[in-house]
């Protein structure tokens, strides 16, 4: 290989090294920091995200339906060139049709409580028939009244409406809400879990270097003929041991990483730097105000409320369906109309229609249709009564789930309580096993013990560091637990609604 071929191989290498090293992402986390990774890149919560901004913007929708609403019409123009039929006493004949119109309303239309509406319609029109030579004009302004008549012993659309677009909303505020807390409870797990490996890991190391500590003192005595070389070959066993369970917890704890990796959509290539102690507070928690708080934030009995709800609109509106029902209908109106040669200009052809249009005196028109069910062999009543057991039917599952919810909320509060005391137990439990080790070391080493003994202090120790690790894990997933079960946060003492 010549000088060029070194320098280029040289030159490709280097730039490959600093493009992998510049691709790759280094990332500190600690708990938070996971888990709002973990929220922007959940596909659940991307999903669970838009389906609150569509029920936000139904909602909206609902809310606008109770607003004036304002529309303007316009037909610029509309031409029409045909043949049609009459028929009288004489028989039948056809005849051409030219015609062209133009018009334009303006219509504000306002929505009562009582499901009807209040409307103004105004315009103004022009139709020219070019075969009669001649242009009609009108212009129109009227004012009315329509009111479904079953709205007052019935049901009433526009209500129903807005009550069911609200509690979609709620609905897909506290299902958010939801999966964000089973998404914190799942991420803590995986986090405290790789905590975990990287404790044992921790703990691996330190029994090894005190496996290692001991077999030199092991060693020295046995160079200076005061142990059995029975005895310091053991020691050399336990310390194969030692480094043994060392390797084995660093490839558990990669996976693990990896696994961390993977659950936060991080790429495997990148680094992971985990920040953690084993630090805590001690949270009383009250059983009666987590109950409370779950009864009134789980999504479990929103949906049997919302069934509820919408239950006894079925019973009104099935029960609507078997009355009468009909529309009232009033309105005031004022016409102006002309018709004169296509030869009059259209400024001199509106001006007439609205100089008739102040002369002629308004019309008046009030209506009332009705439609009365009579028979139906019973098919209302059976409706009426399917949707009266289900309505029931909701209700005992409301029940069983408000039941269901304050047993798990209390045995989750008592567990919790548990682990606090267990964890408070476990780490006077280290101190005392940390004292006797050291205490046992000395005497190995003063020669009151032998190396079995030695062996089971060590292990005594690393017994109470794991105890106390996992129930450490064990109390921060409980007060997870809870928070996810009640939408509040024990530890911060605040309530997750807000966030």
């Amino acid at each position: 290989m010549n000088l060029l071929q070194k320098t280029t191989t040289t030159f490709l290498l280097i730039f490959a090294l600093t493009y992998v090293a510049s691709a790759q992402q280094i990332y500190n986390l600690d708990l938070e920091s996971s888990i709002e990774l973990a929220k922007v890149k959940s596909k659940t919560m991307l999903i669970l995200q838009q389906s609150l901004q569509k029920a936000s913007f139904d909602l909206k929708a609902a809310t606008s339906g109770f607003k004036t609403h304002v529309d303007m019409d316009f037909v610029i123009p509309q031409y029409t060139e045909t043949i049609r039929q009459w028929e009288d006493s004489s028989g039948i004949s056809f005849y051409p049709v030219r015609q062209n119109q133009i018009n334009s309303y303006l219509t504000i239309n306002q929505p009562l409580p009582t499901d009807g509406y209040l409307f103004i319609r105004s315009g103004v029109q022009s139709f020219v028939d070019y075969y009669a030579d001649d242009r009609n004009a009108q212009i129109s302004s009227s004012i009315g009244l329509r009111q479904p008549i079953e709205a007052f012993f019935g049901y009433n659309q526009l209500r129903l409406g807005y009550k069911q677009a609200k509690l979609a909303y709620d609905l897909s505020l506290k299902q958010l809400k939801r999966e964000e807390l089973n998404l914190i409870y799942d991420i803590s797990q995986t986090f405290f879990t790789l905590i975990s490996y990287h404790e044992r890991l921790n703990i691996a190391q330190l029994s090894m270097n005190k496996q290692n500590e001991a077999y030199n003192i092991a060693r020295s005595k046995y160079n200076a003929g005061l142990i059995r070389e029975v005895e310091a070959l053991q020691m050399e066993v336990d310390l194969s041991e030692a480094v043994n369970n060392l390797d084995i917890a660093n490839v558990e704890y990669s996976a693990q990483v990896e696994l961390f990796k993977e659950r936060l959509g991080i790429d495997l290539q990148d680094s992971v730097n985990i920040k953690s102690d084993l630090e805590y507070t001690q949270v009383q928690v009250d059983a009666e105000k987590a109950v409370t708080l779950a009864l009134d934030n789980r999504l479990e009995l929103k949906e049997n409320e919302i069934q509820i709800e919408l239950a006894k609109m079925e019973i009104k509106k099935r029960k609507a369906d078997g009355m009468i029902n009909g529309d009232i209908m009033v309105n005031y109106n004022f016409i102006g109309v002309d018709k004169s040669k296509l030869i009059t200009p259209l400024e001199t052809s509106l001006n007439n229609t609205w100089q008739n249009l102040i002369n002629r005196p308004g019309s008046f028109g009030v209506g009332l249709t009705i439609n009365i069910p009579i028979i139906d062999w019973g098919e209302n009543r059976a409706k009426v009564h399917s949707a009266q057991a289900t309505l029931a039917q909701n209700k005992f599952q409301q029940d069983a789930d408000r039941i269901t919810i304050e047993r798990d909320i209390r045995t989750t509060v008592s567990r919790l309580q548990s682990s606090l005391k267990r964890l408070q137990l476990l780490e006077k439990n280290v101190v005392v096993a940390e004292k006797s080790f050291e205490i046992s070391r000395q005497r190995y080493a003063n020669g009151d013990i032998d190396s079995q003994s030695m062996a089971l202090e060590r292990e005594r120790l690393n017994n109470a560091y794991i105890s106390r690790l996992e129930s450490f894990i064990n109390y921060k997933l409980l007060l997870s637990d809870l928070m996810r079960k009640t939408f509040f946060d024990f530890e911060k003492n605040v309530s997750m609604l807000n966030n």
